[in-house]
């Protein structure tokens, strides 16, 4: 009984199908000899998935791995082990294919009988399925990975990664090895794990210039549920841009060296009390060219990066609109002129402004607003009025009229005080003057009086 019980048990484990959990056995090749280069066969390329007839035999080398899962049925390969010119992705039925074509190995692909085409910006090589009436590259079968994958009589070659930094990614081609420097996990991504479970996920990752690029990874790799490393250091990927979308895929961790103190904190926001708001101008002729002038005094140049101008419409207390001013760096002595009508301000005043805000903007103020800049920080710096008090009849009204900073003001005053500023208006109320303005010729946008 027990023998029969053994027989059996032989049997059934001898009956097993295998499913590609080892690569085929296939002999090393040495007769067929590449006659094109993979660079000519992708620019061959019409447009349109298309079968290969030709006689073709390209030579490449395997810059990918499936032992830690993170890639799956595909072979990544590049024309050369070092300053790659072209790469592409094969589909295939294999499983564990680094047991026959380890990383550095040089084959040959036999493209006759397969098809080129291109998905979301990579190329690919395969056999065919149809997807909504279009034709896609598919896998390889199995039985006929053999007949179009060769394994040339050579051992490994050593690949030298090319190192770019991430500004110049988009140089490079698509589906090859890269290395870059000086690269680390952002800081949102503490403590978390390279992919969430079953799921393509998209970790970013940033240089100490805050340049970002996309890590992508299996949620079915063996390495999916691994904390991401929190330090900076350096990384060997293959450059992915999937959809114009510039990422990284890894073989596994070792491909990231991330054990060095992280980048210093970039910083990018600043204060100064050497900007100021230095002119406002609502002309009684053309309401359309009104405009905001900032002023900056200071003796080194000034990121605008987080600053905003802030608009109190009358006597409201809560902001009425507002302007981003973070496009702009200004330099010492330099003028920032926000039109209400760029096309406006310019054919009144004979030159283009520097920004336009628009009806209702800050720059749209008819007279009786109250103007506040304030810093990064949210710290105000520099006023004009009063908020939560409506500027008619007032020693801040400049309807019709114009407000300018007097030119010995050089600081900015988070407190309105109107013996700074030299007032027109059409009321002359509160020690100000009663001369309606006329653009262009009462005006001085870019300088000061």
């Amino acid at each position: 009984m027990a023998l029969g019980i053994l027989l059996l048990f032989l049997f059934s484990m001898g009956c097993l199908r295998q499913d590609d959990l080892s690569a085929p056995e296939q002999d090393c090749d040495a007769e067929l000899s590449p006659n094109i280069t993979l660079l000519e066969v992708l620019d061959s390329f019409d447009g349109s998935t298309r079968e290969i007839r030709n006689e073709w035999v390209v030579e490449a080398y395997v810059i990918s791995s499936d032992k830690s899962g993170n890639f799956y049925n595909t072979l990544h390969l590049q024309d050369r082990p070092a300053v790659p010119q072209a790469g592409v992705q094969v589909e295939l039925e294999m499983r564990n294919s680094h047991l026959f074509f380890p990383l550095g190995q040089k084959v040959l692909l036999n493209l006759k009988g397969l098809y080129l085409g291109r998905s979301k910006g990579i190329f690919k090589l395969g056999h065919v399925y149809t997807s909504f009436g279009n034709l896609q590259v598919g896998r390889i079968p199995k039985h006929a990975v053999a007949d179009h994958v060769y394994k040339v009589c050579e051992p490994p070659q050593a690949l030298v990664p090319k190192i770019l930094s991430v500004s110049d990614l988009t140089s490079q081609p698509a589906n090859t090895l890269v290395g870059l420097k000086n690269m680390e996990f952002t800081r949102e991504l503490k403590d978390s794990t390279y992919a969430r479970a079953e799921e393509e996920t998209v970790r970013t990752m940033q240089d100490c210039d805050d340049r970002e690029i996309g890590l992508l990874s299996s949620g079915y790799s063996d390495f999916q549920t691994e904390t991401l490393p929190s330090g900076k250091g350096a990384i060997t990927a293959i450059y992915y841009p999937e959809g114009g979308q510039a990422m990284l895929m890894v073989r596994s961790p070792e491909d990231l060296d991330l054990k060095g103190d992280r980048c210093e904190e970039l910083i990018t926001e600043f204060t100064s009390s050497s900007l100021i708001i230095s002119e406002l101008a609502d002309p009684d002729n053309n309401s359309a060219a009104r405009y905001v002038e900032l002023y900056y005094a200071g003796s080194e140049p000034l990121s605008l990066n987080g600053w905003r101008l802030d608009r109190y419409t009358n006597d409201n207390t809560e902001r009425g609109s507002t302007l981003d001013l973070s496009a702009f760096t200004l330099n010492p002595g330099q003028f920032l002129l926000i039109a209400s009508d760029a096309v406006v301000f310019q054919q009144t005043y004979g030159f283009a402004p520097d920004m336009e805000g628009g009806t209702n903007s800050p720059a749209d103020s008819n007279g009786d607003d109250n103007l506040v800049l304030v810093d990064p920080f949210g710290t105000v710096i520099d006023i004009f009025g009063v908020v939560g008090e409506d500027g008619s009849g007032t020693n801040h009204e400049f309807e019709d009229g114009r407000a300018y900073r007097k030119a010995g003001i050089q600081l900015a005053n988070p407190v309105f005080d109107p013996s700074e500023w030299e007032i027109f208006n059409d009321t002359g109320a509160s020690g100000t003057t009663n001369q309606p303005q006329q653009a262009p010729g009462d005006f001085s946008p870019g300088a000061r009086d």
